[in-house]
């Protein structure tokens, strides 16, 4: 409930005075940033000066951003992986961080396919929370009355493998659902989950989805959101209800748990909340053995206001399906993060997610930007990078951080436009990942990779006098869970050695086995990725694309063949060239450990 007596903040009358005070520290960070930004860079300088890396480029304790700038190199992860794996073999010297590293942060995939560690230390926890705690505060001055009831979130941790340190790594959402902060998180009544914890830590992903989806059903009138990290989660969500909602309207009937939650833990949570309840089983049964699931999360879920889902970037290909099923609800993009730092917020969740930005916090690191105009120069060429408040509406770059675990002027990869200030803070309207091709889920597959896997599956052609003249691709959406589509066109030398069908579809799966350990992850453990498809067009079939292209005004000098398609006529003609489709028959390789 607002109060008269609570200061009022130019964001909006908040919700309690616990709200109050998130609103008003959003207001001195972002009305002072250049400051901030100023102390952070001498914080992370000052108590890091004695590290190996900071020593090496020589700069002397100094703790401004001139000599910062003039003498720290602006890198990417190849400039720092010797050091960072020399961390996770043991070394426990002052590499990059005079804090002890804690742990791995796992982000997506190097050139050899394996993901990237970045390294962390305990506090940043502690940072994290921060941003996690303001997220409320901003969502209450848009949707009153979520202290009313409940979240039905959809979260998940993933494999974890330990570095021959005995550090962990893990990917950085697992890290917080494993952390105190999480676990023992003081009761908070605009932070109610229907989920339990339990069920949030369980490894086996169906254990976990069906409890969470189990007790969102029980509650169903209590939900006031839904949501998932990702679009493509929520998603996975609803393909899992129509899929199981049988057995889940039999144990809600029953009040018996179904045999295959095997979890000790789940099993005695959920003994103090079966109860048979034949009214609610009815119900379910009524609604998700309709043909049509227009509409699907309001018919189940009344009350719900909104969805809690990342659509920018590469999830936005989702929003149609979401808009499907949700009826049209409004979905929040609250904050801005990665492996490597949390960033900022957005201070309008509910606008459209066409109009996404997000306000950096400048307390979580010192940030820089390339302007995305800066291509080709090489490490020890001095790019032009702009400080936090110096950027420009309009503008593009590439985000830059230097983060207290030990990052410096690291490029992160992101494509970032501005579009507005808040205070002197500015906010980004996030494009996307810089060279990503590809991605249904977590996955970022770029080019090369892409290239790569086509050549190794193509060897498989070699015998029956066959070779891949030109391909594109596609990420499938309109399939529950999402997939790869590549478009391969053929050239036969020796019509009487035919391909087989079992051929090409041995084809899929090498071009999987091929792909990064992130993508093979989503297959093999997460299943949030679907089979690979191959579809074969016919003899010319690019040819008229590239036809195509030249009649809407490209240069017959200058085309490429674009190495992905999204474009509905591009489509269209593609799909209407198919003479043959194939999918991977197996799941890739993929286990936890890391390549040694």
């Amino acid at each position: 409930m607002a109060v008269d007596s609570i200061l009022s903040s130019p964001l909006g009358p908040p919700a309690c005075e616990k709200d109050a005070k998130a609103l008003q520290f959003i207001e001195d960070m972002t009305r002072n940033a250049d400051n901030v930004q100023e102390r952070v860079l001498a914080e992370i300088l000052s108590r890091n000066a004695e590290t190996e890396w900071l020593i090496r480029f020589k700069l002397g304790g100094a703790t401004d951003r001139e000599t910062f700038k003039s003498k720290i190199p602006v890198i990417m992860y190849e400039d720092v992986q010797p050091e960072i794996q020399r961390i996770a073999n043991g070394d426990r010297s002052a590499i990059l961080s005079v804090h002890p590293i804690s742990e791995f942060l796992t982000s997506s995939g190097t050139s050899a396919g394996e993901r990237k560690l970045m390294p962390t230390i305990k506090e940043e926890l502690d940072r994290r929370q921060l941003l996690y705690s303001l997220l409320m505060p901003v969502m209450n001055l848009s949707v009153p009355g979520l202290d009313k009831g409940k979240g039905l979130y959809f979260l998940f941790v993933k494999s974890e493998t330990k570095t021959p340190s005995g550090l962990y790594a893990r990917p950085v959402l697992t890290s917080y659902y494993k952390s105190e902060h999480f676990k023992k998180r003081p009761h908070d009544p605009y932070m109610v989950y229907t989920s339990p914890n339990e069920a949030i830590l369980c490894p086996d992903s169906f254990q976990s989805m069906y409890i969470q989806m189990l007790c969102g059903l029980i509650e169903r009138n209590q939900v006031l959101r839904l949501g998932a990290v990702f679009a493509s989660g929520l998603l996975r969500a609803i393909r899992f209800l129509q899929l199981n909602w049988s057995e889940l309207a039999h144990d809600i009937r029953t009040g018996t748990l179904n045999s295959r939650i095997t979890d000790s833990s789940l099993k005695d949570h959920m003994k103090n909340i079966m109860k048979p309840n034949q009214e609610l089983a009815l119900f379910i049964t009524q609604e998700c053995s309709k043909e049509n699931w227009e509409g699907i999360i309001t018919r189940i879920w009344p009350n719900t206001k909104y969805l809690d889902v990342i659509v920018t970037g590469a999830m936005a290909q989702y929003i149609p399906t979401l808009n499907y099923y949700s009826g049209g609800l409004p979905m929040a993009c609250t904050m801005y993060a990665s492996s490597e730092c949390y960033f900022g917020l957005n201070l309008n969740p509910m606008c459209t997610p066409s109009e996404v930005s997000y306000t950096i916090m400048p307390n979580m690191a010192y940030f820089e930007f390339l302007p995305h105009d800066s291509v080709g120069f090489t490490r020890d060429s001095s790019p032009r990078l702009v400080d936090l408040v110096d950027v420009e509406v309009g503008k593009e770059y590439e985000l830059v951080i230097t983060t207290y675990a030990g990052l410096y002027r690291y490029r992160v990869g992101d494509i970032l436009r501005v579009t507005g200030f808040h205070n002197s803070a500015p906010q980004f309207h996030f494009v996307r990942r810089k060279n990503v091709l590809l991605s249904i889920d977590s996955d970022k597959t770029n080019e090369s990779e892409l290239q790569i896997a086509v050549e190794n599956a193509s060897k498989l052609l070699a015998k029956f006098n066959t070779s891949v003249v030109e391909y594109t691709s596609h990420a499938d959406t309109k399939t529950i869970p999402g997939h790869y589509v590549i478009y391969w066109e053929l050239l036969t030398k020796d019509s009487s050695n035919s391909l087989s069908h079992d051929v090409l579809n041995q084809c899929c799966l090498e071009m999987e086995e091929s792909l990064n350990s992130v993508y093979r992850q989503c297959r093999v453990a997460d299943h949030s990725i679907g089979p690979l498809e191959i579809r074969v067009v016919k003899s010319g079939t690019f040819e008229e694309l590239m036809d195509y292209a030249i009649s809407r005004g490209a240069s017959i000098n200058q085309y490429k063949v674009p190495r992905c398609v999204n474009f509905t006529p591009i489509m269209e003609l593609l799909d209407s060239r198919v003479v043959s489709i194939h999918f991977s028959q197996d799941l890739p390789h993929w286990t936890p450990e890391r390549r040694r």
